[in-house]
């Protein structure tokens, strides 16, 4: 049976380290500590960066072989430890344990694509002689490691998307720091342990979690060259204007829309749009937050909803029957409670739902939510959705784009033509057909528009962005 270590370490310069045991990892649904960390002071977050830049050389000189081996390494063991990881999980972070196990295998896919991408890393031979000056002249270009980077990933996938930064940062040769949110940290310290049974130059990689107070390192030293930031949108912005002159990359948040056409199957939808509103207690950028129906199958549709959502069962996260276990902690439970009583006060409808006891917020659905609502214009990262109906399916789509977010949008139709509409209008960074927006495959470019965030992660795409292009002329006489 998997169990949690008494303690677990920090990780500097590949290194497990333990100078305190001061950050308390809580079970998110019993509320009583399972754990401790160490955590990580300014002092030591200085001696991780300089490491990463004695380690950018000898990182950008491992062979495209040697590079992989280490990622097939953290394959091969995270499948070895899947249990565990899962259990780690389902502790840390409340996630119940089907969606827990899910997120692992999402761990060891996001590896596995970076394995295989570590060794495509090609340029192209590009003509030059385009013109009379120019001629005799040829060139070519290659990608080349940005350097040391600094990671920040979220409480919400800490397994899947600390993964969507080191395991990129692996595949081109980037040293790194990564900074794992203070109320999960295992998953990435787990990813730690694994990354120091390899051969890595020293300094590669230093996982620290840190108080956000301590950690502006992570953000304003120079000598890191790229930050990648998961979160929400007002510290993203806030970090970005912080940064400097390094790249930034912002995987952000949003109030994800699907729209619903008249053709769609209901018992598919049904089924679907349960899913993306409620899975892992909605807290997912991607989650289904606005269902925009067509009004001759809303009144049908919402019944379902209704009914569907009613069957979901909430609780513990241990048992493999619960759907929907706590979120993240009181204060934001009480924080989407209150943005739901308000728009009941100002006229929704509640539908189902909206209940909560402590962390536990019910599964809950409400229409006529006013646009100005905070429930409607902003993310709620909870088990909420709000349902609305439209007539001209443009109409839907001027709805989805009414919004200060834009990152991935559903679209249940089986017209071409309104789904290629849908893909020219929507302003978001990925249009899901077929389905809810809470769909994502590591290997796709991922990642929004607006307050949703710069820059796509998706393996390839990262690794794009963690390189420079490095170009080549060559004149021929």
């Amino acid at each position: 049976m998997a169990m949690l270590k008494d303690s677990y370490p920090l990780y500097l310069a590949n290194v497990a380290q333990t100078p305190n045991l001061d950050l308390e990892v809580t079970d998110k649904y019993t509320g009583k500590v399972a754990t401790r960390v160490a955590l990580a002071d300014a002092k030591t977050i200085d001696a991780g960066i300089a490491a990463t830049v004695e380690a950018a050389e000898p990182m950008a000189r491992m062979a495209s072989y040697e590079r992989q081996a280490v990622l097939q390494h953290c394959v091969n063991r995270f499948t070895e430890r899947f249990d565990e990881l899962a259990y780690a999980l389902c502790i840390e972070a409340g996630k119940p344990i089907r969606d827990s196990r899910g997120e692992v295998g999402r761990l060891i896919d996001t590896f596995r694509i970076a394995a295989e991408e570590s060794v495509r890393m090609t340029g192209e031979v590009q003509p030059l002689d385009i013109s009379p000056r120019a001629r005799g002249y040829q060139g070519m270009w290659k990608r080349v490691p940005i350097g040391p980077c600094s990671f920040i990933s979220p409480f919400n996938f800490p397994l899947n998307l600390a993964a969507h930064k080191i395991a990129p940062a692996l595949a081109v040769g980037c040293p790194f720091v990564m900074k794992p949110a203070s109320r999960t940290p295992l998953g990435a310290i787990i990813i730690g342990e694994v990354l120091a049974e390899t051969d890595l130059p020293k300094g590669a990689f230093s996982i620290l979690p840190a108080a956000r107070d301590g950690a502006d390192l992570f953000t304003t030293d120079e000598r890191l060259k790229l930050l990648s930031f998961t979160g929400s949108p007002g510290v993203g912005w806030d970090l970005k204007a912080k940064a400097g002159k390094k790249k930034v990359v912002l995987e952000l948040g949003g109030n994800a829309a699907v729209i619903v056409d008249a053709d769609t199957d209901l018992d598919d939808a049904v089924e679907r749009i349960i899913f993306g509103a409620f899975y892992q207690s909605g807290q997912s950028c991607i989650g289904v937050q606005r269902i925009i129906i067509h009004a001759s199958i809303y009144d049908e549709l919402r019944d379902r909803l209704v009914a569907k959502t009613k069957t979901l069962i909430a609780g513990d996260p241990h048992n493999e029957d619960t759907f929907v276990g706590p979120m993240i902690d009181v204060k934001e439970a009480s924080r989407l409670d209150s943005w739901i009583q308000a728009a009941v006060a100002d006229g929704a409808t509640l539908l189902v739902g909206g209940k909560r006891e402590g962390a536990m917020l019910e599964a809950t659905l409400l229409e006529g939510v006013g646009r100005t609502a905070a429930l409607y214009a902003e993310e709620a990262f909870g088990p909420v959705a709000i349902l609305s109906k439209f007539s001209n399916f443009k109409d839907a789509l001027d709805e989805v784009n009414d919004s200060k977010f834009g990152l991935q949008t559903g679209v249940f139709t089986r017209d071409l033509y309104k789904m290629l509409e849908a893909w020219d209008h929507l302003d978001v960074g990925g249009v899901v057909i077929g389905d809810v927006p809470s769909y994502r495959v590591d290997n796709m470019p991922y990642g929004g528009v607006k307050d949703s965030g710069l820059g796509r992660e998706g393996v390839r795409f990262a690794m794009e962005d963690m390189t420079e292009i490095r170009n080549l002329v060559i004149r021929r006489r």
